[in-house]
């Protein structure tokens, strides 16, 4: 069984990654990390990684947390060589160099998002880049509930990496058109953000060409896939050795 370690524990997410793990016989969490250390569940909550007591180990760490936490987890899963599953958003470029540096001693799992569904989907949009190239234009619409405080979505910026690797040209990411009154520039990708509700997470990628419009849609129901999706790349990463891993290794 692998035994697993919740940060973010208290969160929504964290909420869900719990009522998931109770379901898969395969995982258990023996220990939380949130800033609200309460405990409503059968494991024990501390503030920050580096309270968790030695005698409590763990095969993989899953963080659905904030960026604010990275650093104390980065020093934790180094020092005790535990793999650590990456499922926050919005981190900086310090901080994504920081997650490389890590994954030179350890294992380390990062995703925009873990939906099997959505990483099939950056798939397709590469495929359809690849073949309509320079005669489309590439725009995405994310829509996500009014809590979330990251924009664009870090979803969206991975759909638009998918693009962009596969574009016949370097694109630009456009986020707001307001301050610049031209026309579109052929090498843009636009990303728009919607903010409202409970929607858990709606993210379309247009295809716009001369007469002709593809559209490519995700929609999340809720958020259980990403919870099972993280809980499924902590079973990946627990064999691996150092390396920056994502839903692709594990589709692959």
């Amino acid at each position: 069984m692998i035994k697993i370690i919740n940060s973010g524990c208290n969160g929504y997410m964290g909420k869900v990654v719990t009522a998931a793990a109770a379901t898969d016989p395969g995982v258990c969490i023996v220990a939380g990390i949130d800033i609200n250390t309460a405990q409503t569940e059968n494991y024990p909550v501390f503030a920050k990684a580096s309270d968790i007591p030695s005698d409590i180990t763990a095969d993989a760490i899953v963080d659905f947390s904030n960026p604010a936490a990275l650093e104390d987890l980065l020093v934790y899963a180094t020092a005790k060589k535990v793999p650590l599953i990456l499922c926050t958003t919005g981190y900086t470029a310090e901080q994504i160099a920081q997650i490389e540096n890590a994954s030179k001693t350890i294992p380390v799992f990062r995703s925009g998002n873990m939906s099997v569904g959505i990483n099939l989907l950056a798939d397709l949009i590469k495929k359809a880049c690849a073949i309509l190239g320079e005669d489309f234009d590439v725009e995405i619409i994310e829509r996500h509930h009014k809590r979330k405080i990251d924009a664009p979505s870090g979803t969206a910026l991975m759909l638009a990496d998918a693009a962009n690797e596969a574009l016949p040209y370097n694109a630009e990411y456009t986020y707001e058109r307001e301050s610049s009154r031209k026309p579109r520039e052929r090498n843009e990708i636009g990303i728009s953000s919607v903010r409202g509700g409970t929607i858990v997470g709606v993210h379309d990628v247009i295809f716009a060409g001369h007469d002709e419009v593809l559209e490519l849609r995700h929609t999340a129901a809720s958020r259980d896939i990403f919870a099972k999706g993280a809980i499924k790349a902590a079973k990946y990463i627990t064999a691996k050795s150092a390396g920056l891993y994502s839903m692709k290794d594990v589709l692959a």
